[in-house]
């Protein structure tokens, strides 16, 4: 069953289900809802804390980017809090090389790059998802 919410998916990561598999069933059902009402809802709720910098910083990023992409009625408070925001630069590639840091760091959509994560320019694809 896909988590209802990012808070769930996030929940289910710090549970020990791998990150992949639990972000992306999150991102079925929030592509899959059938209003905005519904994706804002899959929002709201305040992830908790996860113990890793990396991924409370993402799961502000991915609700953002999420928000302002389907033009929600608004932003979740939560992820303007300062926990959701890295201190150093996170280029997310498996190919670790200069040029493909500096394509990762202007390919990034506003959202992620204002949390120093640094990542492609449609990150949250899925084959499933609505096109906005």
């Amino acid at each position: 069953m896909r988590p209802a919410t990012l808070a769930e998916a996030i929940e289910r990561v710090i549970g020990g289900e791998p990150q992949g598999f639990a972000l992306s069933g999150f991102l079925d059902t929030f592509y899959l809802a059938q209003t905005a009402e519904l994706q804002l809802a899959t929002l709201s709720d305040r992830p908790p804390p996860s113990g890793d910098l990396r991924l409370d910083a993402l799961a502000g990023a991915i609700a953002e980017y999420l928000a302002r992409q389907y033009a929600l009625s608004r932003v979740p408070e939560w992820v303007f809090e300062p926990n959701r925001f890295l201190e150093h630069a996170w280029h997310v590639s498996q190919l670790d090389s200069p040029a493909m840091r500096e394509y990762l760091t202007f390919a990034s959509p506003a959202e992620f790059r204002s949390r120093n994560i640094f990542t492609e320019e449609r990150p949250l694809r899925r084959a499933r998802a609505k096109v906005a």
